[in-house]
């Protein structure tokens, strides 16, 4: 069961030796196709809420259509059984999303009394014309930085280690439903498969562990024989020198 971050964790790029986003989307989603090839191992995705997320953002970071092609060709799409499964799925799934509208909402409230509290402050002794004039100058490269730094700590106040989305909660539901592990570099949801007995695996390592099953695999034997049979022929023919 994958998560968004499965495919656009940072780190995991990084082990895999890729800096675009869009590059190490395709790369792990490549060895997801011979994984299902070779093994028959399914990737699920929860739909419309993760596919959606995973769709835009690869939209948004400028990825071309081989990689939206690839996000349908090769990751199951299925929508979680949010009133069959042994937990109180929808009323859970409800409040995670009220609780993220919330959050959102008073962090929205605090951002409006920095801003207005620091345009207050820098031109309590400027004339009216000159606060116009400059407002707009100050607002972006002033306050705007430091509304940055704001969301930043806020979000890592409130939201570290929280469901606080409506798609976190669809990954949980759904691979607790299909009996499947949980792909995803997100504290909250790692927590919460604890707690529901659902399995997680950092996203990190889940492309070297699907290496771990290629390297196995009929393909990856036959490329371990030629590398072999190479090596063995280069030993002779060291020798025979």
């Amino acid at each position: 069961m994958l998560d968004t971050t499965a495919l656009t964790d940072l780190q995991t790029r990084e082990v895999m030796g890729y800096t675009s986003l869009c590059e190490g989307m395709k790369a792990i989603l490549d060895l997801i196709a011979d994984a299902r090839l070779q093994f028959g191992i399914s990737c699920y995705v929860p739909y419309p809420s993760v596919y959606k997320e995973m769709y835009e953002f690869a939209s948004r970071n400028g990825c071309d259509r081989e990689v939206t092609a690839k996000i349908d060709t090769w990751l199951v799409k299925k929508s979680p059984d949010r009133y069959r499964v042994d937990v109180t799925s929808q009323i859970f799934h409800e409040y995670v999303s009220y609780m993220r509208e919330r959050i959102n909402r008073g962090m929205g409230v605090a951002e409006d009394a920095i801003w207005e509290a620091a345009t207050e402050c820098l031109f309590m002794e400027n004339p009216q014309n000159k606060k116009k004039e400059y407002r707009e100058e100050v607002e972006r490269e002033v306050i705007g930085g430091i509304i940055g730094k704001f969301r930043n700590k806020y979000r890592a106040a409130l939201r570290y280690g929280i469901l606080d989305s409506a798609p976190d909660i669809d990954v949980l539901i759904l691979a607790k439903e299909l009996d499947a592990a949980v792909i995803a570099s997100d504290y909250g949801i790692e927590k919460w498969a604890e707690q529901l007995g659902v399995r997680f695996v950092p996203a990190n390592t889940f492309p070297m562990m699907i290496k771990e099953y290629l390297k196995h695999g009929p393909e990856g034997k036959k490329e371990m024989g030629y590398e072999d049979k190479k090596k063995q022929d280069q030993s002779e023919k060291a020798d025979f020198n």
